[in-house]
């Protein structure tokens, strides 16, 4: 059965929302903060937070930071509301807009309600989900859960290396989540295959008649052509 844009961005958004938050909330309540679980030597679970943004990253206020969030993420929202009956819209394009909206999404939830459903405790308690003394932050204040480790590669760099002689190097040091991973990954393919349809949206967006039917819009063009040249017609 072939999906509409709407239905196939709701799916995706709906599927990446789910695994996202199910895997923060078992994590929360399995791992004491900064415990690692080994799957392969390059993949592992190690459970920290964050007040940022994607990948650990700090930038200015949590609360604006967490502001932010919403309107962006109810920015793309529209934009997939517009996009629901487009059928000149490749579905690629849907995909990578509806990830990167369930990226936004999931960890939104994180900022706006974690602090109020989890408490804190120190190591190596584990955290409770609905805690009866309440959580540790308050409303936009809860911090994102990450645990996806791929600790690729490491060495040691040679003593005699300028700057980072003697340091230890780990690939890849970033820790992140679900959500962090869908949004990322959806930008970097919609600069790569689809960075044209950024371009060209609002434009179309504001002549839709022109992609429904092509011969009308070329009628149009060939008449408002021949007004501007009566010297052409006579």
């Amino acid at each position: 059965m072939k999906l509409s844009n709407g239905k196939l961005a709701a799916f995706i958004i709906a599927l990446v929302i789910i695994i996202d938050q199910i895997l923060k909330i078992w994590v929360k309540t399995h791992f004491y903060y900064g415990e690692e679980y080994e799957i392969t030597s390059w993949f592992k679970l190690l459970f920290i937070e964050n007040n940022g943004m994607a990948f650990g990253m700090e930038l200015g206020s949590k609360l604006l930071l967490t502001l932010f969030r919403i309107i962006a993420s109810a920015a793309f929202i529209y934009y997939l509301w517009k996009l629901r009956s487009r059928a000149d819209v490749p579905k690629g394009y849907i995909v990578c807009i509806a990830l990167i909206t369930a990226g936004a999404l999931g960890n939104v939830i994180d900022c706006v309600a974690y602090g109020l459903i989890f408490n804190n405790p120190a190591p190596p308690q584990v955290a409770q989900l609905f805690p009866p003394d309440g959580g540790y932050a308050t409303l936009f204040n809860g911090r994102v859960v990450d645990m996806l480790y791929f600790p690729l590669c490491e060495w040691d760099w040679p003593q005699w290396m300028p700057m980072v002689g003697g340091n230890h190097f780990v690939f890849f040091q970033p820790i992140f989540n679900v959500a962090d991973a869908s949004l990322s990954v959806s930008v970097v393919v919609l600069i790569l295959f689809y960075a044209r349809y950024l371009a060209t949206a609002t434009t179309k967006e504001e002549n839709p008649d022109s992609l429904e039917n092509p011969e009308l819009s070329e009628s149009t063009e060939n008449t408002e052509s021949s007004e501007e040249s009566p010297e052409s017609i006579e």
